[in-house]
């Protein structure tokens, strides 16, 4: 994640040091960010992610839950036989 933060950055011929301005936060924080750190508050990789006008990738995470609608589907096909 980090890595396609950094080219993004890149794409956009942004230095770190503006995107740390327009995001509210440190030059230090953006490249934490860029190295994928997972001592980053999650707030500043939205903030960050917004400079870039990223943020909609932000909220597709978990957005299709596969493996959560197997699971509540077995859960409803287990029900459905009990109570028969």
């Amino acid at each position: 994640m980090g890595e396609n933060i950094m080219l993004a950055r890149k794409r956009r011929n942004l230095t770190m040091e503006m995107v740390a301005e327009r995001a509210d936060t440190t030059r230090l924080t953006v490249s934490n960010i860029e190295k994928g750190s997972p001592s980053v508050a999650i707030g500043h990789y939205l903030n960050v992610l917004a400079v870039l006008h990223q943020e909609q990738d932000f909220l597709k995470l978990a957005a299709d839950d596969e493996l959560g609608r197997k699971l509540a589907d077995i859960k409803l096909k287990n029900t459905r036989i009990a109570t028969k």
